[in-house]
């Protein structure tokens, strides 16, 4: 693994090793203090990662030493992975203990006590190679840092501090809004004074400057300053807790155990006769009744008392602002004040004049108002390096490191791309997940959420070029000089070989084939993670040794490939979290092992394009991971026991495509009431008339419809207004489709509206004019192609 991306994969696995799942099966096991004694030492080691991976260059000593513990580390990581799989092993033989025999007869071929054994001298010789490590970090003298302070999508804001001298431009935004303060309104017993404007301004330094001016202290006898990031999960008593907090507490007193009605009463002694000023820093929620609901409480009725509020928001702006105040709207900084703040043109020049160093090193910065961040940027050793053969720029570089950890791999993986390609969020999302990149989702959100708050991240700081939304996803390029950059980056954890490159490196653990070529077995590192193969022929020999060489897989693609069928030790793979057959034409039937072995982490199978695919495994509910299905297939129906059990898959997308034959109907009648689709694709199938009644179980999850091809397809289902978390629609080549149902209206969060090539639908839906154009004039994006009309114009 590259040194800089060793620091996440160590937060990630010490993660893991505090699940419920692994400490449930380290327990059953009888090893779960040996686990926790690997967790303390894995622990110290990567208190010292984040600087070890600053320093440039590295001596070949502490080189050395941080590839011994990417491999220790990795190691550590199949031994949490098997205790997943265990428990997820254990759970699949619970839930369908009366399934065939063949099932239950390779359920029982696990010994426990062999598993045990096996397990505890796994760990065992873990947690001596660690300690060995944890004894030698002394010896570079390498300073503990625990917390990687480059993250940006998780603010953290304990204090009020800030050193005037190191800003810059924000005098006279400070003098106004301390005139605003300190200005007397007569009856008024609470102003509030919003600053607003977008990020990165300096909002949350202006507000310090303000809360440390000597007249605010001579104004306001108690200050108080709260950092409060509220998001739409706003909870009463955590903002109470807080305010209180930053209120003074001679007696020192804990509140975190004391319930609303204590909190708000507590609070209100505490302000009762004072003259205050409260902070409150970057303001997200904008419900109108749970801020009053706060003003209200805070509000005892001494004259004077002000609220100093940030925010990027003007709605919460205009909410919160009282009658007799304004919000204070905050500007960029004059032409020179930036010309002070950009650290000399120095750095302008050391990006040698290239368009993309300027503009990766301008996002790094955009967000940093410290004039010693920028003197560090100007002043580090990189600018001294030689831009090397493959053309990485020394500013790429920089901005790279100045990442947050957690988007480092992610950022890596990119070298699995070809060069000049179309890129999408769903394919990426799916990749990351697979390979553990991707935090736990937040309720209500999913992986491809948090996948797509990472890319916006790194689009935010130019790396990702020709950023698309398209509705139901983005699409991305990435600029060749960005590629090769990624390349550098992952060159030892992520490679490509080729006739060109056909060596692999020992600590490689993501490999890809360039070509259909196979330059010796022997040569596959048996840590592999990732296998993906461009074009992958049909060696049924090699996947039979890929498989017992390198059985902690995560990630199998073998797309246009020339299989009919697959060897059955493909079920062996226990950590395999992605399969691709993509595009394989002749492909006939996947083998039972895939359901009745080990399989049960697999999260995405991919089968679009096997277009003599005549069946699928009896037991595909066995796949209790399974979230993301793409498929092609000969069938004229999917069998009903298959529907029928994908009601447990809650992150479920199911995608249908160029399915001749397919008749979604089926022998299911009535609606599968937990059916949690998120995403449904139907695309090229001739035999769809009307929308089957068992997707309406979806009704309450579905977010994104994407219907294509469906020539004779007439209608969308009247239950269709009931889905009320849609957001994307796209209807496209369904000629025969000529109206939208009616209470269309109730879609209240259809954000993104597609038709293409519906000429019936098009003339009713006309904008303005056209008799439906009533039912989505309320969504914000509607897109109707107009091409028809040129062509009877001409």
């Amino acid at each position: 693994m590259a040194e800089s991306l060793l620091f996440s994969f160590a937060e990630s696995l010490i993660g893991k090793v505090t699940s419920r799942a692994v400490k449930e099966a380290s327990l059953a096991l009888g090893v779960h203090s040996e686990l926790q004694q690997m967790k303390t030492t894995m622990t110290l080691i990567r208190g010292v990662l984040l600087d070890a991976q600053q320093k440039n260059p590295l001596s070949s000593a502490l080189s050395e030493w941080l590839r011994q513990v990417k491999r220790v580390f990795s190691d550590a990581e199949d031994i949490v992975d098997d205790f997943e799989c265990e428990a997820l092993r254990k759970h699949v033989v619970k839930t369908y203990g009366d399934c065939s025999r063949k099932v239950r007869h390779f359920f029982s071929t696990s010994n426990p006590l062999v598993y045990r054994l096996r397990m505890a001298h796994r760990i065992q010789d873990i947690n001596t190679r660690l300690a060995k490590l944890a004894a030698q970090r002394s010896m570079f003298g390498l300073q503990i840092i625990d917390q990687d302070t480059r993250v940006v999508h998780v603010r953290e804001m304990t204090h009020s501090h800030v050193n005037p001298s190191n800003v810059t431009g924000r005098e006279h935004d400070k003098n106004q809004i301390v005139k605003l303060l300190v200005q007397d309104v007569h009856h008024q017993t609470l102003s509030v004074i919003p600053i607003v404007g977008m990020g990165g301004l300096g909002k949350t330094t202006l507000a310090k400057l303000v809360f440390n001016d000597t007249n605010i202290d001579a104004c306001f006898p108690l200050k108080m300053w709260m950092w409060v990031c509220v998001s739409n999960d706003f909870e009463l008593r955590n903002v109470l807790i807080k305010i209180l907090n930053s209120a003074p507490n001679p007696t020192r007193e804990n509140f975190n155990n004391s319930e609303t009605e204590q909190l708000q009463n507590r609070l209100r002694n505490t302000l009762q006769g004072e003259k205050f000023l409260l902070v409150l820093d970057d303001v997200w929620n904008e419900d109108r009744a749970r801020w009053g609901e706060l003003k209200e409480i805070i509000d005892v009725g001494v004259e004077g008392s002000k609220i100093l509020l940030s925010t990027r928001s003007h709605e919460i702006a205009t909410m919160m602002h009282t009658k007799s105040s304004n919000s204070y709207l905050l500007q960029c900084l004059s032409k020179e004040d930036s010309r002070s703040l950009f650290i000399g043109e120095e750095i302008v020049k050391k990006c040698g004049g290239l368009p993309l160093a300027l503009k990766t090193v301008g996002s790094s910065l955009f967000s940093r108002v410290d004039k010693k961040e920028w003197e560090s940027i100007r002043d580090n050793k990189i600018w001294n390096l030689k831009q090397n053969e493959k053309g990485i720029l020394p500013a790429l570089k920089l901005s790279y490191d100045q990442l947050p950890s957690y988007l480092k791999p992610c950022f890596a993986s990119f070298s699995l791309y070809k060069e000049d390609t179309d890129i999408f969020s769903s394919e990426v999302s799916v990749l990351w997940e697979a390979l553990g990149f991707l935090p736990p989702p937040k309720e209500g959100e999913s992986t491809i959420d948090a996948a797509r708050q990472f890319l916006h991240e790194l689009w935010t700081r130019s790396f990702l070029s020709d950023y698309e939304d398209l509705g139901s996803e983005y699409s991305f390029k990435l600029h060749d000089l960005v590629h090769d950059l990624a390349t550098y980056i992952a060159k030892g954890e992520f490679e490509t070989i080729d006739f060109h490159n056909p060596k692999i490196s020992e600590g490689t653990q993501h490999l890809t084939f360039g070509e259909n070529n196979f330059y010796g077995e022997s040569l596959l590192p048996t840590g592999l993670r990732t296998m993906i193969f461009r074009k992958a022929g049909n060696n049924k020999d090699f996947l039979n040794t890929l498989v017992s060489r390198c059985k902690y897989l995560r990630i199998l693609n073998l797309q246009y490939s020339e299989y009919e069928s697959l060897p059955r030790c493909i079920g062996k793979l226990k950590h395999l979290r992605y399969l691709s057959l993509a595009q394989n034409k002749k492909l006939k039937e996947l083998p039972d092992s895939i359901c009745k072995c080990k399989l049960q982490n697999l999260q995405t199978l991919i089968l679009i394009g096997c277009i003599k695919l005549q069946t699928l495994p009896k037991g595909i509910k066995i796949l209790v991971s399974l979230r993301h299905l793409a498929i092609t297939t000969t069938l004229p129906y999917f069998p009903k026991e298959v529907i029928a059990n994908l009601t447990s898959l809650r992150t479920f997308v199911l995608f249908i495509y160029c399915c001749d034959k397919l008749e979604l109907s089926m022998d299911i009648e009535s609606q599968i009431p937990n059916l949690r689709l998120k995403c449904l694709g139907l695309n090229q199938l001739p035999q769809l008339v009307t929308f089957p009644q068992w997707l309406q179980g979806s009704a309450n999850s579905l977010e994104s419809l994407i219907v294509g091809n469906c020539i004779n397809l007439e209608e969308l289902p009247n239950w269709l207004p009931s889905t009320i978390c849609l957001k994307i629609l796209s209807i496209c080549n369904c000629p025969n489709m000529l109206s939208l149902p009616d209470n269309m209206h109730h879609l209240t969060n259809l954000k993104d509206l597609e038709i293409i090539g519906c000429p019936e639908l098009r003339k009713r839906l006309k904008p303005e004019v056209g008799q439906d154009w009533h039912k989505i004039s309320h969504i914000k994006r509607v897109y109707i192609d107009e091409s028809e009309n040129e062509e009877e114009s001409s």
